[in-house]
């Protein structure tokens, strides 16, 4: 039996490895913020099982589950310029299409279930489509339709069509580096001198159905847990009540 999270996830792993300079420069900007790293991994810590636990439901690469720290750091309230939301940090359209509701009252793209069944979803459909992870995880940052050309391009030139021998915009081309390099440290915390702090492999919360609207903080202290953890739990709601 798995004895942390992190156990869980490293015999899990499913995707082929990418070795190159890029990842290297990846492992060593992590590695020298150890700090930075911790506070990712701790917050990812409430998370964690349940995207794992979501991903072997559905026979995915559990490297998947290091997806958001890449994405926003774990961090459902991430926001960036480009419009993208929460952990997972979908586009207003990309969440219509996975049905992420978007309102005045809320916002699923912040909703940590939701979001996670709606990219895991996203990802499987990608993968699909290109049978390959590495670009699925590029058509994920870049856009499906822009890695489908790029491919095409290689194809019609009698060029390779791998991750490595596309052309991409740099964001894009860091992008696996960076999930690999985090993957790296994962699985073997000791080989990079850095201390991995377990976290337990059982679930940090449950679900509770609600029959009317209720005050957030009236919910929080029925929960009986601090303020700023429920909204942890619960960000997808934009004002002082649930709907």
């Amino acid at each position: 039996d798995a004895n942390d999270i992190w156990d869980r996830i490293r015999r899990g792993f499913g995707m082929p490895d990418l070795d190159s300079q890029r990842v290297m420069d990846q492992q060593s900007f992590y590695l020298n913020r150890p700090r930075f790293l911790k506070q990712v991994f701790e917050r990812g810590g409430r998370y964690l099982y349940y995207i794992v636990d979501e991903l072997e439901r559905r026979g995915m690469p559990t490297e998947l589950a290091l997806l958001p720290m890449v994405e926003s750091s774990f961090n459902p309230m991430a926001a960036s310029p480009a419009r993208a939301l929460g952990m997972w940090q979908f586009i207003p359209s990309t969440g219509k299409t996975y049905n992420l509701q978007q309102n005045w009252w809320m916002d699923q793209r912040r909703d940590i279930v939701a979001s996670t069944g709606a990219a895991l979803d996203y990802l499987q459909t990608i993968y699909e489509m290109h049978g390959d992870w590495h670009l699925a995880l590029a058509s994920y940052n870049w856009g499906e339709n822009a890695v489908a050309r790029a491919v095409a391009k290689n194809q019609a030139k009698g060029l390779h069509t791998d991750y490595r021998s596309l052309k991409m915009p740099g964001e894009t081309r860091y992008y696996v580096p960076k999930l690999q390099a985090i993957k790296n440290i994962v699985a073997q915390p000791q080989l990079f001198g850095f201390a991995l702090d377990p976290i337990p492999n059982r679930p940090y919360f449950g679900t509770v159905e609600r029959s009317g609207n209720m005050d957030v903080a009236l919910a929080a202290r029925l929960a009986e847990i601090p303020l700023d953890e429920f909204i942890a739990l619960n960000p997808a709601y934009s004002r002082p009540v649930m709907p």
